[in-house]
């Protein structure tokens, strides 16, 4: 599958996919989980093989040094992980229509993982990145 979309919950802000993705990695850092509430499932693809309609009602937050959170200001979907300099960008797995055709690829920050859950999908585990 080449092509894919999604949106935000209330529909704002759409985007498009037009080549290939990564794998979904499962990140468990502390930023990650507290942004959600649990942690992040993402792809990522180039910059330029991403479309985004209603960017007006998107919003950055930056959430450290290294890299900035793109979220709908109107309902607070968050979408988008992109770090500062890059010409790649994170899509949150669950903002995808279906059929997504993503696969599931590895988890990161294991290390920082709440403590009130348990992996158990045999995925890869990576300490910190």
């Amino acid at each position: 599958m080449e092509k894919r979309s999604g949106r935000c919950h209330c529909g704002a802000v759409t985007y498009s996919v037009n080549g290939p993705v990564r794998a979904v990695h499962f990140c468990h850092c502390e930023q990650c989980r507290r942004q959600t509430g649990h942690f992040v499932a993402a792809t990522a693809c180039d910059d330029d093989q991403l479309t985004v309609t209603g960017s007006e009602n998107l919003t950055w937050y930056a959430a450290s040094d290294t890299a900035r959170r793109g979220f709908c200001k109107t309902c607070g979907s968050l979408l988008f992980w992109k770090a500062n300099d890059s010409d790649r960008t994170a899509i949150m797995a669950g903002s995808f229509d279906k059929p997504t055709g993503l696969v599931a690829g590895h988890h990161i920050h294991v290390a920082d993982k709440g403590d009130y859950y348990d992996i158990g999908d045999g995925l890869p585990q990576f300490p910190q990145r």
